[in-house]
């Protein structure tokens, strides 16, 4: 047997992974398991896009691409910067990665050292606190509450930054709760901020199309703050383009340098044909996925006034992504059809089982009283979905 490092045997499986796995195997054993669990768009991409791609196949794209991604495409994330969200970078700013996700581990290689610190507003996305840990620093969790819409606030950030503190993650719209700050919002925690000019602000924008509010707002959009943000983004979301793995970064000229050499050192540059595409997809008009959007809207007034009808169900209205993150501590320490509910994972399994509906537990995401529940899914599924954990929680 391999002498596995302590690094993988302490880091958590992802629990949206393993939960879409779960779901996976047990369809495989003729089970109809409906799954809410994967943060993925149940939407084809985009046929301009597709044949972008193909266009980039017949004219022989298949070399090795710049560690950093192709100038081109680098031109195109500078102009979606400079279009949607206001903010002026150069090329030496700009990273493309395989996916947001590993954009985020190559800022978290090269900024952290061991033992320091990373505020996380809970919930947040269920990798960062692993990717914190994996490069050795501590991730220390904020818990929010369902009656602000899961938003940190000022007073809070202000008690967690101690002299370790080298920065604060988080994402809006939020993964998993949907919640969106506000520019007013922004700017009071970037008030607190000023007196501690050496935190870095790592902001995830990859939900940022999918905003049922409009307005998205950046942290780098204040002057006194974009030398310090990391802005994160990427195609998966809004295009539809999971699998294409694609993400990118604007951030400060050195960490955006020393991101291009850790990448270097790791996988190199990202797939030359999703690049190729990419440009095309960023290049178009946000408009040109708005139909998402606008079903997506309609799916969220749906999932919420069905949950709205199960008792032991606390729901906010979130104002972008595709998730709602109700609170169902109600069932706690109760017992259905023989099974004791003890937490937040107690329940999603209970319904895994008995409903044969797919969710995540909140644990995953610094929040053990509540659940995710994607509605990426077709109305259909939704309705006949929730009815079931309605029969399985009656």
């Amino acid at each position: 047997m391999a002498q596995l490092s302590e690094r993988v045997l302490n880091m958590a499986t992802s629990a949206t992974l393993a939960m879409a796995a779960k779901a996976r195997e047990l369809r495989a054993e003729g089970k109809d398991i409906i799954g809410l669990s994967l943060g993925e768009p149940d939407f084809d991409t985009p046929d301009f896009i597709k044949n972008a791609a193909i266009q980039a196949i017949n004219d022989n794209y298949n070399s090795y691409t710049p560690v950093d991604g192709y100038v081109e495409l680098k031109d195109a994330i500078i102009t979606k910067f400079k279009r949607d969200n206001n903010l002026i970078y150069k090329r030496p700013q700009i990273v493309v990665s395989t996916g947001a996700k590993q954009s985020l581990a190559n800022i978290a290689a090269v900024l952290l050292n061991k033992g320091d610190e990373v505020i996380l507003p809970c919930p947040y996305w269920v990798s960062y606190s692993d990717i914190v840990k994996l490069n050795e620093g501590i991730p220390v969790e904020v818990k929010t509450s369902i009656d602000n819409d899961f938003k940190l606030t000022p007073e809070q950030l202000e008690a967690a930054i101690t002299p370790k503190t080298k920065m604060i993650w988080y994402s809006s719209p939020c993964n998993p709760s949907g919640s969106v700050y506000s520019k007013t919002e922004l700017r009071a925690l970037a008030d607190v901020l000023q007196n501690y000019p050496n935190i870095i602000v790592v902001s995830d924008e990859i939900y940022e199309h999918i905003n049922f509010i409009g307005g998205h707002q950046s942290m780098a959009q204040f002057e006194d703050m974009y030398d310090r943000t990391v802005t994160v983004n990427g195609v998966s979301k809004a295009f539809a383009m999971t699998g294409w793995r694609i993400g990118y970064i604007g951030a400060p000229e050195d960490i955006a340098r020393a991101c291009n050499k850790m990448q270097g050192q790791i996988t190199s540059g990202a797939n030359c044909i999703a690049q190729r595409a990419v440009i095309t997809a960023l290049t178009e008009s946000p408009s040109s996925v708005q139909y998402m959007i606008d079903e997506f809207k309609v799916r969220r007034e749906l999932i919420l006034k069905l949950l709205g009808e199960i008792e032991g169900f606390q729901t906010n209205v979130p104002e972008g992504a595709f998730y709602v993150f109700p609170n169902i501590s109600y069932f706690f320490d109760k017992t259905l059809k023989g099974q004791h509910i003890e937490n937040a994972t107690d329940f999603s399994l209970y319904l895994l089982e008995h409903a044969n509906v797919a969710t995540v537990t909140g644990i995953a995401f610094g929040n053990p009283d509540c659940i995710r529940i994607s509605y990426a899914a077709s109305q259909e599924q939704i309705i006949e979905a929730i009815k079931r954990i309605k029969e399985a929680v009656s």
